[in-house]
């Protein structure tokens, strides 16, 4: 039987892999087979009780900051008047 520290690493790299495909811009039926499978793998780990809500919440937004950056960035004042226009 697999630990629960390595489930969650195979979910880290099933998010990567479907976060860096988004991010390359890949085709619909490869970015839907990875949604899937990411998915329901969460829904297995969930109905299983290995991992709750919040964990994997916790999970899928640091794997998102790694692949696609911070959500938030700060600007400075000279691009805040570029933001505004």
């Amino acid at each position: 039987m697999r630990t629960r520290a390595e489930v969650l690493a195979d979910l880290k790299t099933m998010l990567q892999d479907m976060l860096t495909a988004t991010a390359a811009g890949a085709g619909g039926a490869r970015l839907a087979r990875a949604h899937g499978y990411v998915d329901g793998y969460m829904r297995a780990l969930l109905d299983l009780g290995v991992a709750t809500r919040s964990e994997l919440l916790e999970v899928v937004a640091i794997e998102r900051e790694r692949v696609n950056g911070p959500a938030i960035r700060v600007l400075d004042h000279a691009t805040d008047s570029e933001v505004a226009a």
